[in-house]
């Protein structure tokens, strides 16, 4: 229950310094307790650096920005190998992706072989270079944003990268009493007395033990054969043999049944429970399937969305 509780604190405490971003505080509370990275979909300022550093923070954990642009080269990220006058050798010095948790800002803006050396990353937890296979840090999460409007100049991941983000989560504007609470928040920072000093690690003592113990307990999280099956009829509506198929070009791998099994299974244990409910599924199905949908012609001239298709799906799957 300990490391349940510090887990629930950490949250509150995010709450306090990303206001009104509840969703995507869960959202990557989720992702750090599966070993999953994160897509964060938002127009500038809607606070996703923010909520990225201030988790890192909030753990201790080794925090690295990258700030993606068209020039980039996949050894900005990875490293590269340098010569040492000294020893006469060529040395590996390591590139920012050697981090905890690495924030890929605008991911969306690098060229496609800077995007395939980050995934790469992201997938295997390795790094290749000079014969060699170095791994990355335990443990190890990126958090990619992109812009949803400013498309020039920029490289849009293809689907098959897509699906490598356990999650998408779009950043929306907040209300207006949360907007309320920005102007206080960011008033008080200036003055020195924001809350977002109570987001370090110390308080909270939650180190890369606790992290690994906390996922421990959630692969342990009981899953039935119903709910199993309730994953499974969701996954293969998107393939064929539901309401929505003339939307539908490209239905989702079975990654996406993964990754519902796993964010389901966090979801209950943030929830206090031993075991995954319907509820469950159904509260991570729009991050979790939303980008591994690929719509068809008929769906973008009628100005259907992805979200509209999972949300129609998940009217029209039940549990049997």
């Amino acid at each position: 229950m300990q490391n349940h509780q510090k887990i629930q604190m950490l949250i509150e405490q995010l709450n306090k310094v990303v206001i009104g971003q509840e969703h995507v505080v869960k959202a990557m509370i989720i992702a750090l307790l599966t070993d999953g990275h994160v897509l964060l979909e938002g127009l500038p300022g809607t606070a996703k650096t923010r909520a990225v550093k201030s988790l890192a923070n909030a753990l201790g954990l080794a925090f690295s920005r990258i700030q993606f642009t068209p020039d980039m080269l996949p050894s900005d990220i990875t490293g590269s190998q340098n010569f040492d006058k000294h020893s006469g050798d060529l040395v590996f010095q390591t590139g920012p992706i050697f981090n905890c948790m690495v924030l890929a800002d605008e991911i969306n803006r690098a060229p496609a072989k800077v995007q395939a050396a980050l995934l790469e990353a992201m997938a295997e937890g390795t790094v290749s270079a000079g014969g060699e296979s170095m791994l990355l840090p335990e443990p190890f999460m990126v958090l990619a944003t992109q812009n949803p409007v400013e498309q020039e100049g920029t490289y849009p991941l293809p689907e098959a990268q897509l699906d490598r983000f356990l999650m998408k989560v779009n950043v929306d504007y907040p209300d207006i009493e949360a907007e309320k609470a920005i102007i206080r928040l960011v008033r008080e920072e200036a003055i020195g007395t924001a809350l977002d000093e109570q987001a370090s690690g110390s308080p909270l003592s939650l180190d890369a033990s606790m992290i690994s113990e906390a996922k421990t307990l959630v692969r342990q999280i009981h899953v039935s054969e119903a709910v199993e099956q309730y994953i499974a009829d969701l996954v293969t509506a998107t393939r064929y043999g539901s309401s929505c198929s003339a939307w539908i070009a490209v239905g989702a791998s079975p990654r996406a049944s993964i990754a519902l099994d796993k964010c389901a299974r966090a979801n209950a244990w943030l929830e206090g429970r031993d075991y995954v409910t319907p509820d469950d599924v159904r509260l991570v199905a729009l991050p979790v399937l939303g980008h591994r949908i690929m719509l068809s012609y008929d769906a973008i001239s009628e100005e259907i969305s992805q979200h509209d298709v999972v949300t129609r799906l998940l009217c029209d799957i039940h549990l049997t």
